[in-house]
Parts: structure tokens; sequence; C-alpha cells
């Protein structure tokens, strides 16, 4: 089936036309077309349990009043942020590997691409408010209530989603100066900002400047809040009396520090091979790029799900009333 899209693919390689505003064809996996129906299945099953499990981590908090705390309802933001982050990529991919839907036009992708970075700019804010909300937790617990509460929250949460609107805007601001005049497939499953700035022949410096800015901006300054964080927390737990305080404190950490290497580890590698990692295989790289945006939204609900004993005992309480009807 993929040896009918060659032709179209070598038309678009060998054409000087100069559009402003070109169709981009996604090739999906590159070297790996006539098994990307296969890939298409774990890729499916991912995005479903994103799905179920976001929407079921929001209805519970949501519906729980003694859910509403500042842990909990980080816990939405982040799974509202899954929900966007996943939709954002997963249905595009899927029709591309599973249909040869490779067509996307350019306003649809430059949507697609600031929907993904920007998000996922939010996603790395919301786990910093958490790393922020551990810490008044185990270093300030008297005064947590009252550090953290609902409208400083809400205040929190707005700040992310403005940094993450503001700084990615020019994302596909600048992407319209570009002038695509001899190729426009994308090696990829979706509309990465690099892949699409990659394919351009005029000048792209600017692009790439501020993409490594905001890149360096963001995650730097993010992990550096984390790790002063966690310095701080485990600062503050070893100088708990007895190895049971010590371990109930650690553990209030564990979910979220799963998390965080879920979403930081991919992250970094899919950043670093785009601009450094020349050796390393382009379908390795684009498969492992396109596991970043699905595998943090499937397994956050589930980490959260077995770690937090509130949300573990409130899912099963929904099933067995169900299974008593």
């Amino acid at each position: 089936p993929f040896s009918l899209s060659k032709p179209f693919m070598m038309a678009l390689s060998n054409s000087s036309w100069r559009l402003p505003q070109p169709s981009f064809f996604l090739v999906g996996i590159p070297g790996l077309e006539e098994s990307q129906h296969w890939i298409a299945f774990p890729l499916g099953v991912l995005y479903f349990l994103a799905l179920v499990g976001n929407v079921t981590i929001i209805f519970i908090i949501w519906a729980e009043q003694s859910l509403h705390q500042p842990m909990y309802l980080f816990l939405a933001m982040l799974a509202a942020i899954d929900l966007v982050l996943a939709s954002s990529t997963a249905p595009k991919a899927l029709a591309v590997l599973l249909v040869h839907a490779h067509e996307i036009g350019y306003v649809v992708c430059l949507i697609q691409m600031f929907f993904i970075h920007a998000f996922s700019s939010m996603e790395s804010g919301v786990l910093v408010a958490m790393a922020l909300d551990r810490y008044v937790a185990i270093c300030h617990p008297l005064h947590h209530s009252t550090i953290l509460h609902p409208g400083t929250i809400g205040r929190i949460g707005m700040a992310v989603l403005v940094r993450g609107l503001i700084l990615l805007s020019p994302f596909p601001i600048l992407l319209q100066s570009l002038i695509f005049c001899q190729t426009t497939v994308i090696g990829h499953a979706y509309c990465e900002h690099m892949a699409v700035v990659k394919l351009a022949c005029s000048e792209t410096t600017v692009n790439r400047a501020y993409g490594l800015a905001v890149a360096l901006l963001v995650v730097g300054l993010d992990v550096l809040a984390i790790g002063v964080s966690y310095a701080l927390i485990l600062q503050a737990v070893l100088k708990v009396p007895g190895s049971e305080a010590r371990l109930k404190a650690f553990s209030t950490c564990g979910a979220h520090v799963c998390v965080i290497l879920v979403f930081y580890v991919p992250g970094m590698f899919s950043f670093l091979t785009h601009r450094f990692g020349h050796h390393v295989p382009h379908h390795v790289h684009v498969l492992l790029a396109t596991l970043y945006l699905l595998v943090p939204p499937a397994l956050n609900p589930l980490v959260y799900g077995v770690k937090t004993r509130q949300i573990r005992q409130r899912v099963l309480r929904v099933f067995y009333v169900k299974g008593l009807v």
C-alpha cells in the first residue's frame, strides 16, 4: 500500500515550486513502512488508555469532595493536559499508519504543532506545581492549606496556561515566514517543530534559535525548580526521626517522581537527537518521539491510581457498585 505514495513523494521532492502555504506529507515511521499497521496497534492501545484513564481521574476528582485538595487538583490539571496532548497526536498518527492518510494541510499542521508543544510546556509547568505541593506538604505541613488555598492553585494553573500560550505562539507565526521550495515530505508521524523547520529552503536561524531558547528556558528552569524542591524535601525527610516516618514521607513523592522520569527522560532524548543525534537511526527517533507524547498520558493515571489510596479506593468503589447492579 505504501508504494502508491512513492510517486507523490518523488513529485514533491523534485518540485521547484515556492509555495508559502503547502500541504505537508507525513511519512509516519520512516524505514518501517511495511510494518506500520502493526506499530499502530500499541499506539492505539496507549491512546485508549490515555482517554479512559485521564477522563476517569478528572471525573473522580470532580465528583469526590474529599479530593478537592491541592495534590488532586494539580492531578486533574495534569489529566486534562494529557487528554489534549494525546488527542493532538494520536488520531492523525494512527490515520497515517493505518489508512495511509499522509497529507496534512499547512494550517492544520501549524495548529497541531502549537498544541503539541504548548501543552508539553504546560505539563512541565504542572509537574513543577506538584513538586511545590509536595515540598509544602512535607516541609510546612501545618501551613499547607493556607499556603496552597484554592485561589493560589487557580493562579498557578492560569500562570502555567498563559506561559505555554505566550512562549509557544511564536512557533507557528515564525514558520509562516519560511519558504518550502523543494520538499514538503515530513519524515515523522506528526508535525514536530524542528522536523518542519528542516524542510525550509529559506533562512531558519531565528526559528532554530527561538526553539532552542524555549526548550532550554522551559525544561531548564522547570527541572531546576523540581530539583530544588526535592533537595529541600530530602533534607527535611532525613531530619525526621524513625525509618517508618521517613519511608511514609518518601512514599508520598513516589508517584510524582515516576511521572517526572516518564515525561522528561524521553523528551530530553528526542530534543537532543533532533539537534545532535545524527547517528541515531531516524525510525528509532521518530518512534520514540511519538511514544513520548502517548506514554506519559497513558501511564500517569495508572501510576497515580496505584500509588494514591484515595483514587484507588474511589475507582474500586465505582466498579464494585456497578458489579452489584
